[in-house]
């Protein structure tokens, strides 16, 4: 990626999405969307909001903000780039970081 995030703000080909996905279990491509997404299962809400809270530290200094819903446990999660129009690098780089960041804070 250069110093202005070009090649990050680029859409996936198909082909990337797939090879992208290979390497995060539990998310899953959307229908009918560019957009990848994943439900996180927590002990209870403390530590669902616990996790919210994280991601949104983590989104807000990457400038690359999640689609998400909260019920009690659960963390509905919908990734997409919507500058770019679809599913980007940037994506993927948040996605993994919610993988650590959930890990962490003991999801199911």
């Amino acid at each position: 990626m250069n110093d202005s995030g070009e090649s990050s703000m680029a859409r996936l080909s198909a082909t990337e999405r797939e090879a992208a996905l290979r390497e995060l279990p539990g998310w899953r491509e959307l229908e009918g969307r560019e957009a990848i997404g994943r439900s996180f299962q927590f002990k209870d809400f403390s530590e669902a909001f616990g996790f919210m809270t994280r991601v949104a530290l983590a989104a807000e200094k990457a400038d690359h903000h999640p689609e998400w819903r909260n019920v009690y446990r659960t963390v509905e999660v919908v990734l997409t780039t919507h500058d770019a129009g679809g599913l980007t690098h940037r994506d993927v780089l948040l996605a993994k970081a919610m993988d650590t960041i959930a890990e962490r804070c003991g999801a199911a």
